[in-house]
Order: C-alpha cells, then sequence, then structure tokens
C-alpha cells in the first residue's frame, strides 16, 4: 500500500488576521442584533409603562394612564354623561390587534376605565394613543384575546358626540316618524 502526499500550500501573509478579524466582526453583529431584539419587548407591563413615560408627548395622568395626542381636535370634550362616535383599533404590547372598529357608539361611562378616561381628554376631530394600565383595563381578569394584566393601547379617533337627552329626543322623533309614515297602521287615541 502506498501513500499518495498532498503538498500544502502556505497561507499567504494576514490572511488569518483577517479571518479572525471577520469572526469577530460577525459576532458582534450578531450579538448587536440580539440586544436590539430585546430592546423592543418590554420586560414586564411595570416596566413598559415607565419607560413609556419618558417618550417624546407622552402624559401620564395621575391615574396612570399614558396618552399621547396624535392630532388635536376642536371644541369641548365629552362627559360621563355622553355617549361617543369614535374609530379605535387595540391592540396588546406585542402588536396583537384584539379590538377595531371604525366607526362605534360607545357610552363614555359604559366602558374600561382607562378608555373612558381618554376619551374624556379629546375633542372632535381629535386623534390620540392611549396606554391603558392593566389596574384601569381588564385588570387581573382575562377577557377574550386579553391575557390577565395586559397593558392595551388604542389609537383612538373622536368623530363625534351627544349627550343621552340627545340621543334619547332623537329615538322618540324617529319612532314618531315611523309612527306617521304612509302605509303605517293608524295609532290608537287614548280612551278608545
Amino acid at each position: 500500500m502506498s501513500t499518495t502526499a498532498v503538498p500544502l500550500r502556505s497561507i499567504a501573509k494576514g490572511s488569518l488576521t483577517r479571518l479572525w478579524i471577520g469572526i469577530a466582526a460577525v459576532a458582534l453583529a450578531a450579538g448587536g442584533l440580539a440586544w436590539a431584539g430585546q430592546q423592543h419587548v418590554p420586560a414586564s407591563p411595570a416596566a413598559f409603562l415607565s419607560d413609556n413615560a419618558k417618550a417624546d408627548g407622552v402624559v401620564t395622568t395621575e391615574s396612570g394612564l399614558q396618552y399621547k395626542v396624535l392630532s388635536e381636535g376642536t371644541g369641548p370634550s365629552p362627559t360621563t354623561a355622553d355617549v361617543a362616535l369614535v374609530g379605535y383599533k387595540g391592540t396588546l404590547l406585542d402588536g396583537t390587534v384584539f379590538d377595531e372598529n371604525p366607526q362605534a357608539p360607545m357610552p363614555v361611562d359604559g366602558v374600561v376605565p382607562g378608555f373612558s378616561e381618554g376619551l374624556q381628554k379629546m375633542k372632535k376631530g381629535g386623534k390620540y394613543r392611549l396606554w391603558i394600565p392593566a389596574e384601569l383595563g381588564y385588570g387581573d381578569q382575562a377577557a377574550g384575546p386579553i391575557p390577565a394584566g395586559s397593558v392595551l393601547m388604542f389609537d383612538v379617533e373622536l368623530h363625534d358626540f351627544k349627550s343621552r337627552a340627545e340621543i334619547m329626543q332623537m329615538q322618540q322623533m324617529m319612532q314618531q316618524q315611523q309612527g306617521s309614515a304612509p302605509g303605517a297602521a293608524p295609532q290608537p287615541m287614548p280612551g278608545n
């Protein structure tokens, strides 16, 4: 049995150094990407809210609600006695959309406390981003696709609002119009 010898070429001067520099650069880039990826994932809801409070334009209320005015509306703000017509998109911190509606009527006092507080700060035509801490949202209760203890993020546009009294009056007028429409059955007179 014979062995064939294969001559090895020598490595060019500086090639080994360049190889190690390339490996170090790739390792640093991978570490940097891993670090950057972790910066977008909040360690906890409290940590997110603490960091978010320092962001440009974010206002934190006494209750803990955070909001940012995306565009200011005009006129008065709704109260708890009003029904607001809003467009909204609700997401979790990981970006999962849990609810969305371009035009929904909502009693201002009939939504989670943080959403109600945010609506009362807005004016007609305004667009806000709300960050609602769990204690002003659903708390430690899971609600459908929303896990317990979640910070809720809403982009909200306030289209309009009316008082409950105005809405009741409009409903009564509509019922009266329907009752006197052509072809409608005659309404009985009291006492007949």
